[in-house]
């Protein structure tokens, strides 16, 4: 296996992917730009897509997007945003926290069980506190409840409590914990 990590371009030619998600495979492999998708995404300045590719085995391994987020006030209610905000010096607190947000994370169904997951999340934790050009305190997650216990296995906490029926749950990772581990 030869991986190689590609950031996705509007006119790149993806090698095969099947997650068994429809929304995940649909949002990268989509080209139509009236459909919510990557490379829209990509022209609009809104996420960038990164691809690992098996260059010997002509596919994708996996891809993640990334987008600019903010943790704020607003969306906690006031003891979770008090238990939150202890992590921050008192000179330093402020309404809201930069933070960038994993917008898909997705592994084909080939791949799925390698680690591939648990990579990504590592290789952005080191990323955004040892090559930052930006201020950002946390990496957040829209997660699937279905993939809850996935991203708590990397150290991920929830922000905000998910009521019934919600499909996702807000999630963080405080990149001061990795850099103190360091």
């Amino acid at each position: 296996m030869a991986p190689q990590l590609r950031k996705l371009t509007p006119e790149y030619s993806i090698k095969p992917f099947d997650c068994d998600d429809s929304d995940l495979n649909g949002f990268l492999l989509e080209s139509d730009y009236s459909i919510p998708n990557a490379r829209q995404h990509a022209v609009e300045l809104l996420a960038v897509t990164y691809l690992i590719e098996d260059i010997k085995a002509g596919e994708t391994i996996a891809y993640f997007s990334l987008l600019n987020d903010k943790i704020d006030r607003e969306i906690t209610d006031k003891k979770a945003w008090n238990r939150f905000s202890r992590e921050i010096p008192n000179i330093k607190r402020r309404r809201s926290y930069p933070a960038v947000k994993v917008g898909r994370l997705a592994v084909s169904k080939k791949y799925q069980g390698q680690k591939w997951g648990k990579l990504i999340i590592s290789f952005l934790k080191q990323l955004f506190t040892h090559n930052n050009r930006t201020g950002c305190r946390y990496i957040t997650v829209d997660a699937l409840c279905t993939a809850q216990s996935f991203y708590e296995s990397c150290d991920f906490k929830v922000l905000v409590t998910p009521v019934k029926d919600d499909e996702t749950v807000l999630m963080y990772y405080d990149l001061k914990q990795f850099v103190s581990q360091q």
